[in-house]
This record gives C-alpha cells, structure tokens and sequence, in this order.
C-alpha cells in the first residue's frame, strides 16, 4: 500500500461516494464480556449515525505508512484450510451474515486485545468497482476488479469528562451526565490489503495509532502474521542498541548517538536529491552500521560485534536508514553547532579587533614621536644594543649595524641598504 492507494480508498469514506453494504459490532466491557453486538445495513443508518461511523472507518487508514499502517504477509500454512487467511476469506464471502464467524472474530479479538476499559470492535464491509485507467492513471468507465473487503476498527470507549451543564428538565446548572463515548480506533486492519488499485490476497494492511506499540500479540494471534516493527519502534530499538554500546554516561550516549545518525544521514543523501521514496529504501547495513561507531570512537571489534547485534534483532527486516533518523534532535544539534561556530568567529573577531587597536595605537604613538623628536627609531630588540653613536668631523652619526640583504622602512617607503 502505498500514499495513493490509501487516499483512493479515503474517498470511498464520502457520504455520495460511500457503498458500505453492512456494519457489524460488538461492544465489550472492561471485564471482557460481550455487553452487546450489532448488525446494520449500513447505507440504513440515521444520518448523524451514518458519518460518526464513517469517520470511523476512515480514520482506520490514518497515519503513517510503515509507521500507522503496516503491510503484513500471510504465512502459507495461514493460507491453508483452518487458517486465519481463510478464515477472513469466509467472513468476507457470508457479507457480515454468519453470527459464528462474527463471534470467532470477536472472540479471537478479546482473548488478543490488551486493553484495560471498555471498547468497541466495529467491521465493515464494502465492495469497491475499480475503473480501469490508462498509463497517465485516468480512469476510463469500463471496470476492471471488484475490490471486496472487511475493514476492521478497534475503538476505546471511555466516559465523557465530568463538568457542569444546564439541565433543562430541572432549568438549573449541575452535574453533566456522563456518557460513554466512542473513541478513534485504536488498532484495526484491512483484509484484504490495497496495493496498486487492487487486492493482494497474500497481505493484510494492519493500522496501530500508537506508533510506539505495533501489538505483536494481536498480529499473531487474530491476523496469523508474524511480528512486524512500526518505523518508531526501529528508531527506539536501534537507539537503545546503540546507547547501551557506548556505556552509562548520558551525556556520552547522547554525543555519540547523534554523530552515528549523522553519519548515517550522510548515506541518505540530501533531500534535494532523493525523494521520500527513494530515502526509504536506503537499507542500513552491517557496514553502514560499524562505520558510524568507529567514526565515534569505538573500537573496531566491539563495533563489529555491535552490528551483529543489530543484525541479530532486527533478522531479515532490516530497516531503512530513514526510519532510524531523528530528525528533530539533528537539526537541534546542527543549531548548537552553528552558535558555537558562530561564537568562536566573534571570538576571532574580537582578537582581531583588539589587534588592530593595538596596531593603530603604536602607530599614533609613532605618529606623536615624530611630531616630538627628530629622529624616532622603530628597530627589533636584538638590533637595539647594536646601535652606536659616532663623530664624524664636526656632525654626529648614529651607526647601525646591516647585515647583508636586511631591509629597511624609512618614514613608510621599504629599501634595501
């Protein structure tokens, strides 16, 4: 799934556009029971009803793809009878009109879920005609798939926050009536996923609003996939690696925690050059990896065995450069980098200035010397003791001593005696 692909399926999520067939539900208490189930022709709904839950379901493709949304693959043995690919298949396939395979849903949900409250789990299901469209992705009339699926939304219920209001029926100020109300969705999936216009039935995009939780539980026991970590969680999990490597000083980690990603960064490229796409399929590598730690300082066995870390945790999925990138504290830390270039440059201005005070001053003292005497001498110090006065018939001489090729500044003009 890509950014069009999720913004396509968005605009099904219109009151004009909108051919959700049916809603299914079951709302559950924080005791794990089912408190009460529901199943509506969707298109039949109240008005108000009608766009609070389409809200819904178009909040469950919100986010961040790879952080919000993440695309997971079915195991085959899931795609084999008695397997949860199949499973989601037969629900699609009885229009949310099996209670038996609803309840399995549900049941597999409550018994995965880990929620402290109450909360809601809504399914919708929606076929979708897709128009065929040409190379430029103009969409022609002719219809090219029937994308039929379930979209899935897990919902916090919490109680509305107490307060005061005005009771009509007792025409006073008092207490609000607290209600139970119906969150965002807090976790939810896409079956089958939406990748280029259409259905792969091998996936299943899978939503998580907390970016810093992917739920692996949930995505192994209701979904059959295996774990798969959200763009934040690979940051966190390569920091901590990366810290944890550098020792227990804070301020240390810190340092070396932003040279690495600098480092890194550099193997992105600028983002003048590449674009989101491409930055993301910079893969980090073990050699990526040792690079940026000796340039650190560390030494080169224990940043090999560092990589190896790395490798170990993350297997096969490594991620992308991009998604281990801080890039606020980055550029905080290029922000203190220039001040203190910046203070260092005024620092050398002001020695440069206090230079030059010193330059003029010598030469307005040299100035007033030649109002006040004669002759003024300007000679180096090992020079000094060299000079000798002599009479020479009736006129006095001062004898200064040149060595060969030695210059001379006589009032300003340079000359070779």
């Amino acid at each position: 799934m890509n950014k069009r692909d999720v913004a396509e399926l968005k605009k099904r999520f219109k009151k004009e556009s909108c051919t959700i067939s049916r809603m299914a539900g079951c709302y559950v208490d924080a005791n794990k029971e089912k408190v009460l189930k529901l199943n509506e022709t969707f298109l039949n709904l109240g008005e108000e009803e009608f766009y609070k839950f389409l809200e819904i379901a178009k909040k469950t493709l919100a986010g961040t793809i790879g952080n919000n949304i993440l695309e997971l693959d079915f195991p085959l043995d899931e795609e084999a009878p008695g397997g949860k690919q199949q499973f989601l298949y037969g629900l699609r396939a009885s229009n949310l009109d099996n209670e038996e395979l609803l309840d399995r849903l549900y049941d597999l949900i409550i018994d995965s879920y880990q929620y402290v409250g109450n909360y809601l789990i809504l399914i919708f299901h929606d076929s979708y005609d897709i128009m065929k469209r040409t190379t430029d992705k103009m969409k022609l009339d002719e219809s090219e798939e029937v994308y039929e699926y379930l979209l899935v939304s897990i919902c916090p219920v919490a109680l509305s926050k107490p307060g005061l209001g005005y009771r009509k029926e007792e025409n006073r100020i008092g207490a609000r009536i607290r209600d139970w109300v119906v969150g965002v969705p807090d976790l939810g999936f896409l079956f089958p996923a939406f990748c280029d216009s259409g259905a792969d039935i091998h996936k299943v995009d899978y939503f998580i609003r907390d970016a810093k939780d992917s739920h692996p539980e949930f995505v192994s026991d209701v979904l059959g996939c295996g774990p798969k970590l959200t763009a934040t969680e690979q940051k966190q999990t390569f920091h901590a690696i990366v810290k944890k490597a550098f020792g227990p000083d804070e301020e240390v980690c810190k340092k070396a925690l932003l040279g690495v990603q600098e480092v890194l960064n550099e193997k992105i490229g600028s983002s003048e050059e590449l674009t989101d796409v491409a930055a993301s399929s910079v893969i980090l590598t073990d050699e990526a990896v040792e690079e940026a730690l000796v340039e650190q300082g560390m030494d080169e066995v224990v940043a090999k065995n560092v990589s190896k870390t790395v490798k170990e945790t993350f297997g096969d999925d490594m991620p992308s450069i991009a998604n281990l990138i801080d890039e606020k504290a980055l550029e905080a830390n290029a922000r203190i980098k220039k001040e203190q270039e910046l203070v260092k440059e005024v620092s050398t201005l002001k020695t440069e200035i206090v230079e030059k005070d010193k330059q003029l001053s010598e030469a307005a003292t040299y100035i007033e010397d030649l109002k006040t005497y004669d002759v003024v001498l300007r000679v180096k110090p090992d020079k000094a003791s060299k000079i000798k006065s002599q009479i020479l018939g009736d006129q006095k001489y001062l004898m200064i001593p040149m060595d060969e090729n030695e210059h001379v500044n006589l009032n300003g003009v340079n000359t070779q005696i």
